[in-house]
């Protein structure tokens, strides 16, 4: 944990400390910047192995940073605002973000997403590195090089959107909730958030189809969740 360095970008400067105190003292590396130039360039002089990501900043909005930090790096973003409308969370989670964290929030909340969003960045390398393919009609994964074709095509997925596909594509015929999807690739707690669930497999099956218009790979199951079509 003391070498996982994270990222803060807030603006206003006493929750931007109390983050750093609160990181910190969970024995977490931190830089800190006060608004979204100042961010980026940090971003950019080293990359960090998760950002905390106000939206509302001087400079470069939050929005911004998340589409200009996808075009570079899979580094987990979390996003912290105090807008709380389901349109601006599925707005932003579309854009690249990987969690959302609605303003007031618990020290412990906080540290339990971060914890959890870096054993799913960190962990993955290590942990599905056995050897073989997975396929599934015209999509292969593959394991140990963390790549998805389809008609063999490379598409590029998020670390989140591969580690849904590879848990489904191990049980084609299973049916996972989104309480168990979220769970099992966000490694934390569930704060009822299918949306964010929604979103990424939404995402996950647009990219899918921009490579195989004609078949269907991830089929809603109403009320439950989602399966392998």
């Amino acid at each position: 944990m003391e070498n996982r360095e994270i990222l803060i970008i807030e603006d206003d400067t006493d929750i931007n400390h109390l983050l750093n105190k609160i990181l910190r003292k969970a024995g977490y590396q931190t830089v800190q910047a006060f608004s979204g130039t100042e961010g980026e360039l940090r971003f950019d002089m080293k990359e960090p192995d998760l950002v905390l990501l106000d939206l509302m900043l001087p400079g470069i909005s939050g929005e911004e940073l998340i589409v200009r930090f996808r075009e570079k790096s899979d580094v987990p973003v979390i996003v912290l605002s105090a807008k709380t409308g389901l349109a601006g969370k599925v707005e932003v989670l579309n854009q690249g973000a990987d969690d959302y964290i609605t303003k007031p929030f618990e020290k412990e909340e906080i540290l339990a997403r971060v914890n959890a969003a870096l054993r799913r960045y960190t962990g993955v390398k290590s942990e599905k590195t056995e050897p073989g393919l997975w396929s599934y009609k015209n999509l292969k994964l593959y394991p140990e090089a963390r790549k998805v074709t389809v008609k063999e095509e490379e598409i590029m997925l998020t670390g989140y959107e591969y580690e849904i596909l590879f848990l489904m594509i191990q049980s084609p015929e299973k049916v996972f909730s989104r309480q168990h999807l979220y769970e099992e690739v966000w490694k934390g707690g569930y704060y009822g958030e299918e949306n964010t669930v929604n979103v990424h497999v939404s995402n996950l099956r647009k990219k899918i189809a921009s490579a195989d218009p004609e078949e269907e790979y991830i089929k809603t199951v109403w009320g439950i969740g989602f399966k392998m079509s």
